[in-house]
């Protein structure tokens, strides 16, 4: 297993300004002198090339430089040097007449260079020569110049990052903390941010985050406690009826009736978890909402089931077109259909009604009205409506529908409730 370093974040900050200013230290102290190195030639040619002009037939002590040496070629090949030519250029006179090819130009003697210009005429020819020591001069003071202000920008940029990797240290401390506490109810966040960064947005989400696994926390609890209550009933009912049976107090037939309308119900409700449970495998399968079915065909069929549980309720579906394709499979809208006309069923007085147009499918019954507690959380699992009753079947149908890309409303009507899908 590979070993990590520590290395918290105020080094990495310190270390990253330690680099950035080394290589600006090398760009402007080693690389830009290079590079301005023809630019430096250049002013030493022209130098050079000035007192040439001055210089006529004799060389004065009063018109040569200390560091320019001049030698005076005359035609008769006579050889004539300045005073200073020993100390400026460390080589003989005619051993750097061998060297000079061009009018100027610079050449290396020992290891060192030496820069040289010319002037002719029909008399004399004119040569004016120098060291490197300009060059090496103005390296020297740009060191000498940037290091100190390098130095000086290296302290300010570390004082800052090392203030701001404080500071930033102390978000991502508190931000680990609220994670490490999303579970406990009892942790009190009194952090405050004084800029409106990502780390607080960041904050802002963990919040959230805590919130929804709260209330989904609590769902969950709730949802399992009304489970157990749900099953609980008809498997008592059942037990009950059994010993009622056994005891002789309760006939077989009739009791036999009880036990398999309570079996009926105790199916129904574990088919509904079994189609909760399923949603979530048919969300990671995204090849199932390019699917579509003809939903006219699903609501007809399941309201001749419906018929023969409520015969006395007029049954009506309105349509104009023949065929009303939707996303999603048969049995996902059997389930949608089935579970909002179940709930029709129970609470209908006189009609059931469905209306197709377009994409946009509305189921009305004539039943008495939701009062706004309902309207709200109708759709949730488990939350009690009218008379107390409560189940799965509706949340079941907002599951369904969310999955295939529609939405259910639920309104209420002059008289009766609709449930809208679009």
């Amino acid at each position: 297993m590979k070993k990590t370093l520590k290395y918290d974040l105020n080094r990495q900050l310190i270390s990253i300004g330690i680099l950035i200013c080394g290589i600006i230290f090398i760009a402007l102290g080693i690389l830009l002198p290079k590079v301005l190195t023809p630019i430096y030639e250049n002013n030493i040619y022209q130098y050079l090339k000035q007192p040439l002009e001055l210089i006529d037939y004799e060389i004065g002590d009063d018109e040569i430089g200390s560091d320019v040496a001049y030698l005076y070629i005359t035609s008769q090949k006579e050889v004539i040097s300045s005073e200073n030519f020993s100390k400026v250029i460390n080589i003989e006179p005619t051993e750097v007449l061998s060297e000079i090819d061009n009018d100027f130009g610079k050449f290396q003697y020992k290891g060192k260079t030496y820069y040289y210009n010319t002037s002719y005429n029909k008399f004399v020819t004119k040569i004016s020569l120098t060291d490197d020591s300009y060059i090496t001069d103005m390296r020297k003071d740009i060191l000498y110049t940037i290091f100190p202000i390098l130095l000086i920008t290296l302290l300010i940029i570390s004082g800052l990052l090392l203030l701001w990797s404080r500071k930033l240290v102390k978000k991502i401390e508190h931000l680990k903390q609220k994670v490490d506490n999303l579970s406990n109810d009892d942790y009190d966040d009194t952090y405050t941010y004084d800029e409106d960064d990502e780390l607080k947005a960041l904050s802002v989400a963990i919040d959230t985050m805590r919130e929804n696994l709260k209330k989904q926390e609590n769902y969950k609890n709730q949802m399992y406690q009304n489970i157990s209550h749900d099953f609980k009933t008809p498997l008592t009912v059942i037990k009950s009826y059994i010993e009622a049976i056994q005891d002789g107090v309760q006939t077989v037939p009739q009791g036999v009736k009880v036990i398999e309308e309570q079996i009926n119900k105790l199916e129904l409700k574990v088919h509904s978890l079994l189609y909760l449970n399923k949603l979530n495998y048919f969300k990671e399968r995204k090849d199932l909402t390019v699917e579509k079915v003809n939903v006219q065909q699903v609501i007809y069929n399941s309201v001749e089931k419906m018929k023969n549980i409520r015969p006395d309720v007029k049954w009506t579906v309105y349509t104009k077109n023949s065929e009303t394709i939707m996303k999603g499979t048969y049995d996902m809208w059997e389930a949608v259909v089935d579970n909002i006309l179940s709930n029709f069923v129970r609470y209908a007085e006189k009609e059931i009604k469905v209306t197709i147009k377009g994409s946009k499918l509305t189921f009305y019954n004539d039943g008495p009205k939701l009062n706004e507690k309902d309207l709200e959380n109708i759709f949730s699992p488990y939350k009690k409506g009218i008379n107390g009753q409560f189940g799965l079947g509706l949340s079941i149908v907002r599951e369904t529908l969310a999955f295939c890309g529609y939405e259910v409303t639920v309104k209420n009507e002059k008289k009766g409730v609709s449930f809208m899908i679009q």
